[in-house]
């Protein structure tokens, strides 16, 4: 019959609340099983008729007027951090000398307030604040496994060691700046140090002095019933959970004496008062209000008008990323780069567009050493097509890379040169440029390389592809020796903006390329009006074929 009165279950459990937390409130209910109590109380499936109440049974007064199921049963509201003092903190408070610390003497004169004030409310129930000793002594010992001789790991001691922050600190410790953001070479010990997460929070216990008749005030009869702890993000967690529908915790004591061992039952319940529909009315409202006025602040950020091209024109905005180089014969590689923007493409800011990743050392990745970068950058091009009647196609930017590696004497060495001409459609893509370098024959120039550093470089980088400066009908390369070395990956993502995509009809849909539908191009309008017109020729021709007798259409028919 007792195992289904007790819960046995004193796990943790975790709740999540956006009130301010000052707003918690407990109902902690203790009381000594006696048999009278045991029989007393049972289950609510198993109330009935049949049972016998006890309440007569109480033991009478004594002599001095204090009943002693006074100290057998005891009830407590008790707040986030509020402070009850035990009758052990009474005695040792009320001695100044006892008192060193600042907390020591405010607990003092409470005390003595309390005590001028006829005494305090509680006999057991007690509590330990965040910040009280016995709070950080608890975190100290707390072990980690239920191992018997348990040794402590290092990580374990330094969680131990450092007092984890409260939230009131959070906020100064936060706006200080570090004056080294990377330590390029951590050693042993600065890893072992920095391995230490430091959350801030805070913890209340909630305890009971479960001495006999005469004797509390003594450390060890001192029990923890509930520890509640509730970090900056509004998470509580209370152990062991609070009681509900489910029966009491059960407090086995041990003493020397028989008469010193005893069993207690304890309650924990939530009572926090729960807001009135006027305040969640008015908390709404305030809330609304702010969602509003946040609203409103990115709304004038952003502005109100949508910023449209000029008539014939496409806009080109490029988020991109330099991903990787790999394939290439050293180490400590950087990339330059730059976009070259072709006649009729401009910039709002500057005809050109270049960067260069940082330094980076490559890694082994199968066969290969690859250097990853993740180096971003972004751009925007606007194109406009004033001569409509020139013959010549319009051409794309072109995006074009030098691979350079760096030695230990901070000399670069070029790795290779290459070119790709951004994607004509919007989206997310993937390039990957092979790239090349000029070379000389001969052994001499290798140990030139390699020793001094020095090696063949373009003087004009666009002679990877076809120069926008040169003018000439052929461009030969005859006798210029070259070298395939590695690859250089980027991840584009474009986007277009222009009026002709808001007037695009069923047939414009269909195009490959976005160029095809601006407004400024003769030629390609002129074929995809040829065909459009073709199309609605066939499609009339065979709606009237179908309308005629079947008698006309068939070879086959006779004259009547």
């Amino acid at each position: 019959m007792a195992e289904a009165v007790w819960s046995t279950d004193t796990g943790e459990a975790v709740y999540r609340s956006r009130d301010p937390v000052r707003n918690l409130r407990l109902r902690v209910h203790l009381q000594r099983v006696t048999p009278s109590n045991f029989l007393h109380y049972q289950p609510a499936a198993q109330m009935g008729k049949d049972l016998i109440d006890l309440a007569t049974f109480r033991p009478p007064q004594v002599a001095s007027g204090h009943r002693p199921d006074e100290e057998e049963e005891e009830e407590a509201v008790i707040g986030w951090q509020e402070k009850l003092f035990s009758q052990f903190e009474v005695d040792l408070y009320q001695n100044e000398s006892a008192c060193q610390s600042p907390l020591d003497h405010q607990y003092r004169q409470e005390v003595l307030k309390l005590e001028n004030s006829g005494g305090r409310r509680n006999r057991r129930i007690f509590t330990y604040t965040d910040s009280d000793r016995y709070t950080d002594l608890e975190e100290y010992c707390q072990k980690i496994t239920s191992a018997a001789s348990e040794t402590p790991s290092f990580l374990v001691e330094r969680m131990a060691n450092v007092r984890r922050r409260r939230q009131d600190r959070r906020g100064t410790e936060g706006s200080k700046l570090k004056s080294r953001i990377i330590t390029w070479e951590p050693s042993e010990d600065f890893i072992r140090n920095n391995h230490a997460i430091n959350t801030p929070l805070q913890t209340m216990y909630i305890m009971a002095d479960l001495g006999p008749y005469g004797k509390l005030g003594y450390k060890a009869y001192e029990h923890v019933l509930c520890i509640l702890k509730v970090d900056s993000n509004g998470v509580i967690t209370v152990k062991p959970d609070f009681t509900g529908i489910k029966g009491p915790y059960r407090i086995e004591t041990e003493g020397e004496k028989q008469e010193h061992t005893s069993a207690w039952k304890y309650t924990i319940e939530n009572v926090s008062s729960l807001a009135q529909p006027e305040e969640e009315e008015r908390e709404q409202r305030v809330f609304k209000d702010l969602y509003g006025r946040h609203k409103e602040y990115l709304s004038s950020l952003v502005g109100t008008d949508f910023e449209m091209t000029a008539p014939g024109a496409l806009r080109l905005f490029v988020n991109g990323e330099v991903v990787s180089a790999q394939g290439y014969e050293y180490d400590n590689l950087y990339v330059h780069f730059f976009v070259e923007l072709p006649a009729n493409w401009s910039s709002p800011s500057f005809p050109q567009f270049s960067g260069v990743t940082q330094t980076c050392a490559t890694k082994a990745v199968g066969m290969d050493k690859v250097a990853y970068f993740s180096y971003p950058f972004t751009f925007e091009a606007f194109f406009l097509h004033e001569d409509e009647s020139a013959d010549a196609l319009p051409e794309w930017p072109v995006l074009y890379c030098k691979v350079l590696s760096l030695d230990f004497w901070q000399r670069y060495r070029v790795e290779g040169y290459g070119a790709v001409v951004l994607p004509a459609t919007p989206g997310s893509h993937t390039l990957t440029v092979s790239t090349w370098r000029p070379m000389e024959l001969g052994l001499v120039a290798e140990l030139r390389r390699f020793f001094i550093g020095g090696s063949l470089e373009l003087e004009d980088p666009s002679y990877v592809r076809i120069p926008s400066t040169f003018k000439g009908e052929r461009l030969s390369r005859f006798g210029f020796r070259t070298e395939t070395t590695g690859t250089v990956t980027f991840r584009l993502h474009c986007l277009q903006q222009s009026r002709a995509f808001m007037e695009s009809s069923s047939l414009q849909k269909q195009m490959r390329s976005v160029l095809d539908r601006l407004e400024g191009f003769s030629q390609q309008s002129s074929t995809h009006s040829v065909l459009e017109a073709f199309r609605r020729a066939r499609r009339r021709m065979q709606e009237a074929r179908e309308s005629l007798p079947q008698d006309l259409v068939s070879p086959s028919g006779t004259l009547a």
